[in-house]
């Protein structure tokens, strides 16, 4: 079988997408079973999600610098399944060093594999298309990332955790499908290019690549702040955990939805403009939403545009930065969809440290702002 249209590639891509974001959203989840089996404290559980934080995120530019200087197509065929028997692992760790191994390793396959699936979308992207190829790749790990709570939650109700490894099995039917397709064996690397020119110097004083990681970080504190609170903001205020999740649920899928509407329109528009104007606008939902927090049809309209506009800056974003660094496809990616999260990890975390203080719904409506700031600073980044 081989990849005979972009269409298909996309495709694959996007599946593969979804799988890895799937399994690499099972450790919430997870961890409040394995925490008492443990006797993980809150200090050591908060260090494990910082290691899956790092090791998923921060270390993407890395994988996409290696995966620019040399040919490794070949490892989309194991870096799903190898995270995906990591996690699933969990279920036998008997000792708190192995559970932070098999989460660290886990977070490697995520850092591996979304600058290389990215790299090859974008090698796969039919010319003038790019950013609704980069859009249908982003959905698929914005829809695994989340109904993995959802399935999660329904699997470990049914069996226990040592049933988790038949999870696996769709990880292995996708490495078989790219087995068999011509995926794998696409150059990571630009045409032409025998090695990747780019040195962190030069990285460092481009201002156009320094900006835009700046505002998709800015973009993220917003972004994860809401992710990882909104549900205890919603148990706080007396909603069950049951509708706190649907409410969780619907933001995301705002994501999925306003990722795919924001490749569409960059394909159309310039992607700078795009990305300005989804974050300006999506200011006003998110505070919204925080203003009055609930199941009001507005307050619920405004959550899901809120997501919405969110996820529509992110394959302009991959897309732009892809061009800003044409040699150097993987790493542009690492920074757009890893580095950037790990930045808004530490928003979040600034935004729980004055939830302590000013209380959790004026600490989100305060995280609000940084949208504003993210769209200034994309407005002033030159674009080339």
């Amino acid at each position: 079988m081989t990849t005979k249209t972009p269409q298909h590639a996309a495709m694959l891509l996007s599946s593969g997408h979804l799988l890895n974001d799937f399994y690499c959203n099972f450790l919430p989840i997870l961890l409040p079973i394995i925490m008492p089996r443990l006797g993980l404290s809150l200090t050591l559980s908060g260090l494990i999600v910082m290691v899956m934080s790092i090791t998923s995120n921060m270390l993407q530019p890395v994988f996409g610098y290696l995966l620019d200087r040399h040919d490794m197509g070949r490892m989309l065929i194991p870096v799903i399944p190898f995270g995906a028997i990591c996690i699933c692992a969990i279920g036998f760790v008997d000792t708190k060093a192995m559970l932070f191994l098999l989460v660290a390793l886990t977070g490697l396959s995520v850092s591996a594999f979304h600058p290389l699936g990215s790299s090859l979308v974008a090698r796969t992207a039919a010319a003038g298309h790019q950013g609704s190829s980069m859009s249908y790749y982003i959905a698929g790990g914005n829809l695994g990332f989340a109904f993995s709570p959802i399935l999660l939650v329904a699997f470990t109700e049914q069996f226990e955790l040592t049933a988790l490894p038949w999870l696996i099995l769709p990880s292995l039917l996708l490495a078989r499908l790219y087995w068999r397709s011509d995926l794998p064996w696409i150059s990571t690397r630009a045409a032409g290019q025998t090695t990747a020119p780019i040195r962190l110097r030069q990285l460092l004083l481009n201002r156009s690549v320094f900006r835009l990681n700046l505002a998709m970080g800015l973009r993220c504190w917003t972004h994860v702040s809401v992710s990882t609170f909104l549900p205890l903001l919603l148990i706080g205020a007396g909603y069950s955990a049951m509708l706190s999740g649907t409410l969780l649920t619907l933001f995301l899928i705002g994501c999925t939805i306003g990722g795919l509407i924001g490749g569409a329109l960059g394909d159309r528009f310039r992607h700078k403009t795009i990305i300005t104007l989804s974050l300006l606008i999506g200011f006003f939902p998110t505070c919204y939403f925080f203003l009055q927090p609930g199941t009001e049809p507005l307050s619920l309209l405004a959550l899901f545009l809120s997501g919405a506009c969110l996820l529509a800056p992110q394959p302009s974003s991959v897309v732009w930065a892809q061009r800003l660094m044409p040699a150097n496809a993987g790493m542009a990616s690492g920074l757009m969809m890893g580095l950037s999260f790990g930045l808004g990890s530490i928003g979040a975390a600034i935004t729980a440290a004055a939830a302590d203080h000013i209380g959790l719904t004026t600490a989100l409506l305060l995280t609000s702002l940084p949208l504003l700031l993210a769209a200034a600073v994309s407005f002033l980044t030159p674009e080339k």
